[in-house]
């Protein structure tokens, strides 16, 4: 990417950890300041949608499923997700903006289900429109979610919010010297087992020349940043000719913001 970069249409893609703090599986503190930065960029006239995992309350494949059949823990998660997808139209609705949960389940009494035409059509609205459960289906992570909502309504780019800076070559909670990346090709981030998104996502993306911008999201305006084309995180994307090897960046010892996702 370059600094002329900016995105009309864009898919944010919101762990369930991201919720989450030390107290709390849904920190209003976090809520708030998520439902802030999602207003901005509304404000500045960016059709956004969001796909949230479930991770802060239940995931099919943690220790919590142990023992229990692979889709009855999948559909507990996806209960999570529409959980956190209400909290969050709650926050960002205390912002202004009107806000529509759509869900891949139906469940009538809670939100709309899951029609792409409607998805596009509340964007063109200037709706922020939060996308639940999932597919819908076992087997199938949040992150292919994100990716395949991406694809319906047409986004330029996945935003993977995390609480890291982006996509780093080991751990570098455990390794002062990793490196992270500015940018990456798909299959470098597939080769390598790099942990931007999971290998259904990133294959569906590669395959559709969609790209990922991994950055931190617990910086308060950093959505608009990425938004608008700061070089933030790192960008995972496909490779131009003769590209050199991926651009990497000593990891900060000073950063507060260095944890599990996005790290090989």
């Amino acid at each position: 990417m370059n600094d002329s970069d900016t995105f009309d249409r864009v898919l944010v893609k919101l762990s369930g950890e991201a919720f989450a703090d030390e107290v709390s599986s849904i920190s209003p503190k976090i809520l708030m300041s998520l439902a802030r930065q999602l207003a901005e960029v509304n404000a500045d006239g960016v059709q956004t949608g969001v796909v949230v995992g479930g991770g802060n309350i239940f995931r099919g494949t943690s220790p919590q499923a142990t023992g229990m059949d692979r889709s009855s823990a999948d559909s507990m998660g996806m209960l999570g997700t529409v959980i956190n997808a209400l909290a969050l139209q709650d926050a960002i609705e205390k912002e202004g903006v009107p806000t529509r949960v759509l869900s891949a389940v139906m469940m009538q009494e809670l939100c709309e289900p899951y029609i792409r035409r409607r998805a596009i059509r509340h964007l063109e609205k200037g709706r922020v429109v939060i996308f639940a459960a999932g597919l819908g289906e076992p087997y199938f992570s949040t992150d292919t979610a994100a990716a395949q909502r991406a694809l319906e309504i047409n986004a330029r780019v996945i935003l993977k919010a995390t609480k890291v800076d982006g996509v780093y070559d080991k751990d570098p909670v455990l390794h002062d010297d990793a490196m992270r990346f500015e940018e990456l090709t798909y299959l470098d981030a597939l080769q390598r087992g790099l942990k931007v998104m999971d290998a259904t996502a990133l294959s569906l993306c590669m395959d559709n020349g969609l790209p990922i911008i991994v950055f931190d999201v617990f910086t308060e305006g950093n959505i608009r940043r990425v938004i608008s084309g700061e070089p933030l995180g790192t960008v995972v994307r496909a490779a131009n000719v003769a590209e050199p090897e991926p651009t990497k960046h000593a990891a900060d010892p000073r950063s507060g913001n260095r944890g599990g996702d996005g790290v090989g």
